[in-house]
């Protein structure tokens, strides 16, 4: 009776520590292994919503840009290629290998200020971007064709 009892013990540890180990032996370590869709996606989701609800607009119009674009005869840039622009888009970082210009000096100075925030050419596009993360806050499409 004793040797039964000892016995039932010894299974019954045995299939515990068994059921418990699955979930650990399959999950890889952190960091390593292919992530999961769901989660990844939904992390994303709310991160994309924080950071666009937390960033500032551009504070001007299309209209304002072009009408300023082109009375310091800041027009005629190329547009980037279709597969770049589509990922230029607010609360996205900057795809990598963009080539961005810097808004020339007086054209600048006529733009909207926004501390912690820098403007851009990208093609033909005005790209307002936060500047410690490179995230794009807002995008003025077409200002300098």
């Amino acid at each position: 009776m004793l040797r039964t009892n000892l016995l039932r013990l010894f299974i019954a540890l045995f299939v515990a520590t068994q059921l418990a180990a699955v979930p650990a032996i399959a999950a890889p370590p952190e960091g390593k292994g292919k992530p999961e869709k769901t989660k990844k996606h939904e992390a994303g989701l709310a991160s994309e919503s924080h950071d666009s609800g937390s960033m500032i607009t551009a504070s001007i119009t299309f209209e304002q840009a072009r009408n300023l674009a082109v009375s310091n005869n800041v027009t005629g840039y190329k547009a980037l290629p279709p597969g770049i622009r589509k990922n230029l888009g607010r609360g996205k970082p900057l795809p990598p290998g963009i080539a961005q210009k810097t808004v020339p000096g007086p054209l600048l100075a006529q733009l909207p200020k926004h501390p912690g925030y820098e403007w851009q050419i990208c093609g033909t596009d005005l790209v307002l971007v936060v500047s410690a993360t490179a995230v794009i806050a807002d995008v003025l499409s077409g200002v300098f064709n």
